[in-house]
């Protein structure tokens, strides 16, 4: 049966749907030795389909870990100039993963791994509106105009923001600590609304996605996902 190349590519455990599209685009994938185009359809069974130079195949078992990403590493492997990626604490699983999302280079904290590409889709798509909680340091100590104008969508350069959830969880003279919890996925979104109301980040952590917590995981350290905890995330995300 045929099926667009993205959610074969997907299917396959190779890649999101949103990467497969964009490796579609750069030309790295080949149908019976033509170079791809976006929308274009493939039938597995049938047609010779490589990725990056291999021959992609059987839909591969499906992985689930849940790693803490540490700071100054990279999420994605592509873009890496030799900096620590994702992927250098990731030898051991041999399966062909992918993070779900992203944490930029100098934020910590918990990244879905996997090799389910629908799974993968469906986390991040904005209709699902999946939450993720963020312990963030920042300077100063908020306002209640400041916690209600977060709470309201904060007018950044790419639009408005939806509405936050906010709480303090420790005040210090110079700085406190709060929680923060959005369900979209702007680049550098936390930082950029807390500067927004002058309160710079000087340190952000990603300690929840859904109702998967972080817990005690240390920086650089992943686990495989329980059967029940797999099971909630894509009752959440496919129901």
């Amino acid at each position: 049966m045929e099926e667009r190349l993205q959610k074969i590519i997907s299917k396959c455990g190779i890649a999101s749907r949103r990467k497969a599209e964009e490796m579609i685009a750069e030309g790295l994938v080949r149908v019976n030795g033509v170079t791809a185009t976006l929308g274009m359809k493939a039938d597995l069974g049938r047609d010779h389909i490589k990725v990056k130079g291999k021959l992609i195949g059987a839909v591969q078992s499906k992985v689930y870990l849940m790693f803490h990403k540490p700071v100054k590493c990279l999420t994605a492997s592509h873009e890496s100039e030799g900096r620590p990626t994702v992927k250098d604490f990731l030898k051991r699983v041999k399966a062909q993963v992918f993070p779900v999302g992203r944490l930029d280079f100098n934020s910590e904290g918990l990244l879905i791994i996997t090799n389910d590409g629908e799974f993968t889709n469906a986390i991040l798509h904005p209709a699902n509106k999946i939450p993720k909680t963020y312990r963030v340091k920042i300077d100063g100590v908020l306002e209640d105009k400041d916690i209600a104008s977060l709470e309201k969508g904060i007018r950044l350069e790419d639009g408005l923001t939806a509405p936050a959830k906010v709480k303090t969880i420790k005040r210090l003279k110079a700085n406190s600590w709060i929680d923060i919890t959005i369900h979209e996925g702007r680049k550098r979104q936390v930082r950029r609304m807390l500067q927004s109301v002058g309160h710079p980040v000087t340190r952000l952590i990603r300690i929840r996605i859904n109702g998967l917590s972080l817990g005690d995981l240390k920086p650089g350290e992943y686990r495989y996902l329980t059967p029940d905890q797999v099971q909630k995330l894509k009752e959440e995300v496919f129901r």
